[in-house]
């Protein structure tokens, strides 16, 4: 697995999301949205040292029902989590090492 470029615009169920298995970063944004396109260089080089995580990301807005279960508020959110279990979230992440050290808590 690798960076996911494109945001999902069917979401799937929360249910579907806390039975993954392993490592997974769920990104909340739009592809508008000029914080989310700041971050994306952000992501892609913290993907490069951890190719392995599942990225889901995933295209917000109103009556989005799984970012109003995470309580998402503002764009990009990283939830990070592990076998279905949020382990740590970044709001507006602004560097690559700090969204590779949350990733290195939840790979390996």
């Amino acid at each position: 697995m690798a960076m996911n470029h494109t945001y999902a615009n069917i979401e799937p169920a929360r249910e579907t999301i806390d039975a993954l298995p392993d490592a997974t970063v769920i990104e909340f944004g739009a592809p508008w949205c000029p914080h989310c396109l700041r971050a994306q260089p952000l992501l892609s080089d913290a993907f490069d040292a951890h190719p392995g995580l599942r990225h889901i990301k995933i295209e917000d807005g109103p009556r989005r029902r799984l970012g109003r279960s995470f309580r998402i508020k503002l764009w990009p959110t990283l939830v990070f989590m592990k076998d279905g279990v949020e382990v740590s979230r970044l709001v507006r992440p602004d560097s690559a090492s700090d969204i590779a050290h949350a990733m290195s808590a939840i790979d390996g």
